[in-house]
C-alpha cells in the first residue's frame, strides 16, 4: 500500500482509524456499493525487512466482526 511506504498519514478516503482503548490497534472499513461491507483490524509489528512496515492482521471480515469491548472511533 503506497500510504504505508510514504510514512505519512493515511488518505482520508481509506477510512482508517485508531481503535479507542486499544493501544496500537487500527481499523479500516470498506463498502462495495451493493456488495459486502467489511472491517479489518491490525497492528504494527517489528520490522521484518528494514524500512518496510510490518502489519499484523488481527481480524478481517464482515462489518460486524467481533468487536468485543473495543469502541471504534466515529467517522466525521
Amino acid at each position: 500500500m503506497p500510504d504505508l511506504r510514504t510514512g505519512r498519514r493515511f488518505r482520508p478516503g481509506l477510512r482508517i482509524k485508531r481503535v479507542q482503548r486499544s493501544s496500537g490497534v487500527y481499523e479500516i472499513t470498506w463498502s462495495m456499493g451493493s456488495g459486502p461491507a467489511g472491517r479489518a483490524t491490525w497492528q504494527y509489528g517489528p520490522e521484518v525487512y528494514p524500512g518496510i512496515p510490518h502489519v499484523i492482521w488481527r481480524r478481517v471480515g464482515a462489518h460486524d466482526i467481533g468487536l468485543g469491548e473495543h469502541r471504534y472511533s466515529g467517522y466525521r
